[in-house]
Formats: C-alpha cells, structure tokens, sequence
C-alpha cells in the first residue's frame, strides 16, 4: 500500500506504507486509509515531526558514542533516516499552513 498526500498548495507525496505510516503517527494521526490534516493542526504536526528526528538523531548518537566508549565498532543505522523520509514532509505541512490548505491522502 502506498500514502499518497495532496494538496492544493503543494504537489502531491508518496510514500510507502511503513514510512507514511511511521509519519502519521508521529503527527498523531490515524494512518487509516483516508484522512485530512488542517491547516490549525500543522503547527503542532512539523513540531513533533522535528521532535521525533531529533530524538532519533540523538539516540543514535548515544549508541554509537557507548560502543566506541566500550572499544565496539558502532552500530549501523538504517540507510535512510527519519530525517530523510520526512524533509518532503514537512516541507509540504510548511507550504500547506502558509497557504491555509489542507492535506489529504486516501480521497
């Protein structure tokens, strides 16, 4: 299955499932087949998207410091960060909120 988000102000995103899904609930979103996200909701939307890379980020660093603490070879994160998958993301909650639009996917 894939998300494919629209929007009037922005083109449209696809993502995988796993990736959307993961995206969704993040923002706090049910990552049902259908939704909307309100241009009143998005401010709280890029927040916790921001939140939740940054803990990421720093709980990958943590782990990689502890092991090279312990003479370990780092660990090995996937390929592709939150931070990656969700740049596209919120720049389209960024576009969207600017232009008071809503986004929508699974209509």
């Amino acid at each position: 299955m894939l998300f494919k988000f629209k929007s009037k102000a922005a083109g449209d995103l696809i993502m995988l499932e796993p990736n959307g899904r993961r995206v969704l609930e993040i923002i706090g979103k049910d990552p049902g087949p259908k939704g909307i996200i309100l241009p009143g909701e998005m401010p709280a939307a890029i927040s916790s998207l921001e939140a939740a890379i940054a803990k990421e980020e720093a709980d990958q660093q943590a782990i990689a410091d502890e092991a090279k603490a312990k003479g370990d070879t780092p660990p090995r994160f996937d390929v592709v960060s939150l931070r990656q998958r969700a740049v596209p993301f919120l720049d389209m909650l960024r576009r969207c909120q600017k232009a008071g639009k809503e986004i929508v996917w699974g209509v």
